[in-house]
């Protein structure tokens, strides 16, 4: 491998990093990237560009992982075994009657595990192509476009641990609507969240959350299928990959969880219409 090789990992990881989380399609970006760099590369097969996706995506989690560390820690009860055994509850995140449950991150990943097994086969035959992308882009512009226009003026959830299992069940199904590609899962999950109630950085806090363990069974899944393709040659590859994804998928996230609330989703929706026009124009 060269140097132009690395770099070109480095900006893979860059785009899936940014991408990942914000309501603007990872899946449009990629495309756009995997004709440009992936499927020229003479050492990447389609196998090995595949892999190489989901190894980035691993990066992205991981990020997430992280900075919701204490979160996950206190809906898994791990705070309550450390604190028997220190004697005291110092440690960790603060234990309240109010905080999000486990069982209504759960609830709120059924619908789109259900539908996803259900109509599997179906997506991946029919709607992975740029122009079910370019429809899913703009489709989703309207929703977020929707969202700010008509979301409730009272009575708004501020935090995620406000939320109740109504809304976080509404929340779900509207993350069904991201198993169509470009449709973006923050997007329409953020979406839903506003329009039933909750405040834009309540509802991206548990869209954060509800993602992690979603993408990370498919994305471990997928990984575990193509491990053959990972080999001394693309091992190198994969690395840079996977840490240029993690590092700006932190920078990512940290900047639109403060910006969300100022900025609402128009802006990310005005996006996703030009990124819309430039798919159009690269590939028709």
């Amino acid at each position: 491998m060269e140097f132009i090789d690395y770099l070109k990992a480095l900006i893979l990881g860059l785009v899936e990093g940014l991408t990942e989380y914000a309501p603007v399609s990872s899946t449009g970006h990629m495309i756009i990237v995997d004709d440009m760099w992936l499927q020229s590369e003479q050492f990447l097969t389609k196998y090995v560009a595949n892999t190489f996706k989901v190894v980035v995506q691993l990066g992205s989690i991981l990020a997430v992982v992280i900075l919701f560390r204490h979160r996950f820690i206190d809906l898994l009860g791990l705070n309550r075994f450390r604190r028997t055994q220190s004697g005291d509850g110092a440690s960790g995140a603060p234990q309240t009657a109010g905080r999000l449950k486990l069982m209504q991150v759960i609830v709120g990943m059924i619908p789109a595990g259900v539908f996803g097994l259900l109509f599997k086969d179906q997506i991946d035959d029919y709607l992975f192509s740029t122009n079910t992308v370019l429809i899913g882009l703009v489709a989703g512009a309207v929703l977020m476009v929707a969202a700010d226009l008509f979301r409730p003026k009272k009575q708004i959830v501020e935090s995620v641990d406000q939320m109740t299992y109504k809304q976080a069940i509404g929340v779900g199904l509207f993350q069904c609507l991201s198993l169509w590609p470009g449709f973006s899962r923050s997007g329409s999950t953020i979406s839903g969240g506003v329009l039933l109630g909750m405040s834009h950085r309540a509802a991206a806090d548990f869209t954060f959350i509800m993602a992690v363990p979603v993408m990370a069974g498919a994305s471990g899944l997928s990984l575990l299928k193509n491990w053959q393709y990972i080999t001394a040659d693309t091992l190198p590859f994969f690395i840079v990959g996977f840490i240029s994804a993690f590092v700006f998928a932190m920078i990512s996230i940290k900047f639109f969880l403060k910006l969300i609330n100022r900025v609402k989703l128009v802006p990310f929706a005005v996006y996703r219409i030009l990124l819309a026009v430039v798919v159009y124009i690269v590939y028709f």
